[in-house]
């Protein structure tokens, strides 16, 4: 099955590129490479992704500058980003990076398998939330084509539940990009389910 969860990369060095996919090969990823971070913005006027991978040191427009370009479009300014550079001067880019919307931030040589569990948090992340859309659009359907006046109230305070729900969601998504724990996603994501399976059963 062709994967459906796209990260876009971005580094200047080819090198740096072709590793980042081949940690990254294991998940059920495509990793999307640009060189530059014009490529980068050009890339995402066109597709979505799940996150974006984005070294600093790049000539002409860094990657805090990018970051910057990214989080000020309505499109793609809740698109996590973690930033990823060379030592050095570590701390003071690390400060930059948060200030400049980051999600995470990561140094070279970086270990393989701590990107590999960062990236899965926010694949599954990215994917929950595409779900829970989905399952909010179909409430509304089915709200929209009810006939009878119980249906229609079931149908109304299901969905109300839903839409309280996907705000704690998206609240969870909030704090794990902000770098903070979000324990209560399973059981936000179950409650959801319930939901939509109530609404089946009495449709």
């Amino acid at each position: 099955m062709p994967n459906d969860t796209r990260i876009l990369a971005v580094d200047d060095r080819e090198e740096n590129l072709t590793a980042l996919a081949a940690v990254l090969d294991a998940l059920p990823v495509e990793v999307v490479p640009v060189t530059s971070g014009q490529a980068a913005l050009k890339e995402l006027l066109n597709d979505d992704f799940a996150l974006i991978l984005l070294d600093v040191v790049m000539p002409e427009m860094d990657g805090f500058e990018t970051a910057g370009h990214i989080k000020s479009r309505p499109r793609t300014r809740d698109i996590p980003i973690i930033f990823l550079t060379a030592g050095g001067a570590a701390g003071e880019q690390a400060f930059r990076g948060y200030s400049a919307g980051a999600a995470d931030y990561l140094t070279k040589p970086f270990d393989p398998w701590l990107l590999r569990a960062k990236v899965s948090v926010f694949v599954d992340l990215h994917r929950r939330n595409l779900e829970l859309q989905r399952q909010a659009k179909l409430l509304r359907q089915t709200l929209a084509e009810g006939d009878g006046g119980d249906v229609l109230a079931g149908c109304e305070r299901l969905l109300s539940a839903l839409d309280e729900r996907l705000r704690r969601v998206e609240e969870d998504a909030a704090l794990i990009r902000a770098g903070e724990p979000a324990g209560d996603l399973d059981e936000h994501v179950a409650d959801l389910r319930l939901a939509l399976d109530a609404l089946s059963a009495g449709s």
